[in-house]
């Protein structure tokens, strides 16, 4: 039982590290705000962002193969399948702010020249898309959680 609360505790904390970061690149990727500096911690940001989405991965998983449901039940059900395959998606989204943080802060180290205003609110879209996208994932899992839809 402590292992499963250990577990549970461990991928409740990388989700809300994954929610700070996505909310803080929306917060920042705006063309008012944007200079040198944000552009530099755009990439710290996404780089946690990335860091923390994979531990997200790390801990669902050994929540399926250690847990107390087990990986037999877990993999078996339609939900799990359905939050993976969101949380991909979500993951494939990330590509392109992610290439265009990098981007950005080559141009602006080589060239001292900043995105466009069009560029900007384009990858921004993106990130408010993710962070919508997102609410779908625990959904999937309080409904796994409590037997609905499951074999």
């Amino acid at each position: 039982m402590l292992l499963e609360a250990i577990l549970a505790y461990a991928h409740f904390a990388a989700i809300l590290g994954v929610v700070v970061f996505v909310t803080s690149e929306a917060a920042l990727c705006r063309p008012e705000w944007l200079n040198a500096a944000v552009i530099h911690r755009l990439v710290r940001i996404d780089t946690l962002y990335l860091a923390a989405a994979a531990v997200v991965l790390l801990t669902g998983l050994a929540r399926t193969f250690w847990g107390i449901k087990g990986a037999g039940w877990y993999w078996t059900q339609p939900l799990l399948h359905a939050k993976l395959t969101i949380f991909a998606f979500i993951g494939v989204l990330s590509l392109k702010p992610t290439f265009s943080f990098l981007r950005w802060r080559k141009r602006w180290d080589e060239l001292n020249v900043l995105p466009a205003a069009a560029e900007v609110l384009a990858v921004r879209r993106i990130i408010m898309f993710q962070a919508h996208v997102m609410l779908l994932i625990p959904l999937a899992a309080t409904l796994l959680a409590r037997g609905v839809w499951t074999f």
